[in-house]
């Protein structure tokens, strides 16, 4: 009945509890209550401390700050204004990532930065493409029903509110969706583009069902935020406002209840009280070279995703804790899951103008399911994507073209159309994050990330390369180049049922630390063929009704079940 009633309204009632569209100035694109938000003294004792603006931090903070609580958000990165920082370019867009550096390793080395990191308030989501897919039933319990990757202590049940909760508030558009647990959207799906036309027409005579959305992007007006202007620059950080991110869809409701976000605010660890077992604050920089800074709080949420988290919580070392807070049982940092992302493009001989719509336009999920006839566990979803000409560039140097023969690809670049799909790789328990040798300007360790990939994942990968160029060639392609790329990060201090093959218990607290939690996307012990946002936003989501209601504590003011 819920998704009928949505299916009608179609965006004409907005999400309770949140007013962030009405709050947002339409003369400008900053966030509104920076200059007058509220601040706290470290010595002040706030009821929680978030590290890391993104999904998952915004996300709690503003439902918690709803709920009376005292907050302060702790950012690494910068207090973005959009209309200063923010370049239509794409090579003026890397303040955006998390560009600092990080040790790379195994025997499949995965690049950072633009594609798996931000960096700054609003967190990686400011340059995100907007898709805002579900994860299926079955990406909770791949253990029990396909024999690989693990079972969430949780279940699509648990989380299927948060969803239709979070969906309103971004809002996301979209056709009716009929994989995993088919449901509507609150808003209608954006026009098909010249891309999504041919492709779509490929497909169909490919045999591959494919649907418009959902992607979080206005499709029409939204409070104070405009409609979409298809402009193209959705990954360089949207300066219309029409794609979402908490920067414009959490924060500044969070901000109106009396949330503090300090930026350029490094941590350095969880400080740890030996005595009760408890954490009393955060231990942070406020500028390189200076004197550490504890803000103290009741509970710490650490938000800094599947790179950061592990990596602060390492940092946290203690009499209890020698190895790094949660990680007496050597769990902190493994099973970090990246996916397989790759791409291949076609050239047609009208103009597509593959820019001119959301990048994750018309996509499927008819592959992501088990299917024993392909020979691997679990599958791969198919997105259109739209890269700008650098990174299409990129493309056409993976396939070998140089000089020349590169500047007449480039010179070709509107005739070109390009699809991709999205690997579930599974999570092994070597692929992890440690601590290198090597420290940061502020003295801390930096992070390495070890990754190899597994038999069932180069076999899915392989699998799903032949299913797009089948998609391209039917639709009329004359020449056709792939690029085989990863993208998004999860895990590295995953839920479970128990700490000695996880980190968090079931409320995403950490095993044997009575107030600390995990909101973002380390704690998912698998991720699916769906982009990570909008699942990453509904755990938090989630987790603040379980802490603001009590469920997550116990009778000492730390944790029932």
């Amino acid at each position: 009945m819920r998704d009928l009633i949505r299916g009608i309204l179609k965006g004409a009632v907005g999400p309770e509890a949140n007013d962030s569209r009405f709050l947002l100035d339409v003369h400008s694109r900053d966030l509104p209550g920076e200059s007058t938000m509220v601040r706290y003294d470290d010595s002040d004792e706030v009821d929680l401390v978030v590290v890391g603006a993104g999904a998952g931090g915004s996300v709690l903070a503003q439902r918690l700050a709803r709920a009376g609580w005292r907050v302060v958000i702790l950012e690494a990165g910068p207090f973005w204004h959009p209309d200063e920082d923010w370049v239509s370019d794409e090579a003026g867009s890397h303040q955006l990532y998390w560009t600092q550096k990080r040790i790379i390793g195994g025997s499949d080395p995965i690049p950072m930065g633009s594609n798996n990191s931000g960096r700054g308030v609003g967190g990686s989501m400011v340059h995100y493409a907007g898709y805002c897919p579900r994860f299926h039933p079955s990406d909770f319990h791949t253990h029990s029903v396909d024999g690989v990757g693990a079972d969430w202590p949780i279940t699509y049940e648990d989380l299927r509110p948060h969803y239709e909760q979070v969906e309103r508030e971004l809002p996301v558009a979209g056709q009716d969706w009929p994989w995993g647990h088919p449901h509507r959207y609150p808003f209608s799906p954006h026009p098909v583009s010249e891309q999504g036309a041919v492709l779509w027409r490929g497909a169909i005579r490919a045999g591959v069902e494919m649907r418009v959305g959902p992607v979080g992007i206005v499709n029409g007006t939204f409070g104070n935020r405009p409609h979409c202007i298809y402009r193209g620059y959705c990954l360089q950080g949207c300066k219309v406002n029409a794609k979402a991110s908490p920067y414009v869809t959490h924060l500044p409701d969070a901000l109106a209840h009396r949330v503090e976000i300090r930026a350029d605010c490094m941590v350095a660890r969880v400080e740890l009280d030996d005595a009760t077992g408890r954490a009393v604050g955060v231990v942070y920089h406020d500028e390189v070279g200076g004197t550490e800074r504890l803000q103290r709080a009741r509970f710490v949420a650490v938000s800094g995703y599947s790179i950061e988290t592990p990596r602060l919580l390492l940092q946290s070392t203690s009499r209890r804790f020698p190895h790094g807070l949660g990680n007496n049982d050597d769990q902190v940092g493994r099973y970090v899951m990246v996916q397989g992302a790759a791409q291949t493009a076609g050239r047609f001989p009208e103009e597509i103008r593959q820019y001119k719509a959301p990048p994750p336009e018309v996509s499927s999920e008819q592959f992501y399911e088990t299917d024993p006839a392909r020979g691997f566990a679990r599958g791969f979803s198919i997105q259109t994507v739209g890269p700008l000409p650098i990174t299409w560039s990129e493309h056409v140097l993976a396939d070998g073209h140089w000089g020349r023969a590169l500047r007449e690809y480039m010179r070709d670049y509107n005739h070109w159309a390009t699809i991709g799909v999205l690997n579930e790789l599974l999570p092994h328990q070597d692929n992890r994050v440690t601590l290198a040798e090597e420290t940061d300007p502020y003295g801390l360790p930096v992070a390495r990330f070890d990754f190899s990939v597994g038999d069932n994942d180069q076999a899915n990968m392989d699998y799903s390369t032949k299913v797009i160029k089948d998609i391209l060639e039917a639709a009329g392609a004359q020449d056709v180049l792939t690029v085989h790329r990863y993208a998004h990060l999860v895990g590295g201090a995953r839920m479970g049922t128990s700490p000695e093959s996880s980190v968090l218990d079931a409320n995403q607290r950490i095993w044997g630390v009575p107030n600390v939690f995990c909101s973002d996307g380390s704690v998912m012990p698998t991720q699916g063929s769906a982009n990570p946002a909008l699942t990453i936003m509904a755990l938090a989501s989630r987790l603040a009704e379980r802490m603001a209601s009590g469920r997550a504590m116990d009778s000492s003011g730390a944790l029932v079940g």
